[in-house]
């Protein structure tokens, strides 16, 4: 197992909305954007990005909506259930989102991985050079 890591305390894992922090994959260095999502069963963790096109993020900085124990992909309308990353609806209906292991202990959510290094809570932080399209069309 990676050496842990601590993420959040379980005070900072909102239950209306997700949790975002920054990655960093230990085989390529690529840093990568996840979510904790809180609900009644525990605290799970995806990566932060949707299945119908997977350059689009579900939280985009604000937290990602949420409707019972089901978060919104804004840009499709597609639902996943926040302990199993399944999409129950919307265009990538069937698919999963990729987990992200971590642990809660001790009132604290720690990653796990060995896959993924933590970086920091918040987004990735961006390139303010980078002029590319983030729209589903490369130009």
């Amino acid at each position: 197992m990676a050496s842990r890591r601590a993420v959040a305390s379980i005070e900072d894992v909102p239950t209306e909305t997700t949790y975002l922090f920054t990655l960093r994959e230990t085989d390529t260095d690529e840093e990568r954007e996840a979510i904790l999502v809180r609900n009644d069963a525990g605290i799970y963790a995806w990566l932060n990005y949707c299945q119908h096109y997977t350059h689009i993020r579900i939280d985009k900085g604000s937290g990602a909506e949420m409707r019972g124990e089901e978060f919104i992909c804004e840009n499709h309308g597609a639902y996943f259930e926040s302990d199993t990353g399944f999409c129950n609806f919307g265009p990538c209906e069937g698919a999963y989102l990729n987990e992200v292991d971590v642990a809660v202990e001790d009132d604290t959510v720690y990653l796990t991985d060995d896959d993924y290094e933590f970086v920091r809570a918040g987004p990735i932080e961006s390139d303010a050079t980078d002029l590319e399209s983030k729209s589903n069309y490369k130009f």
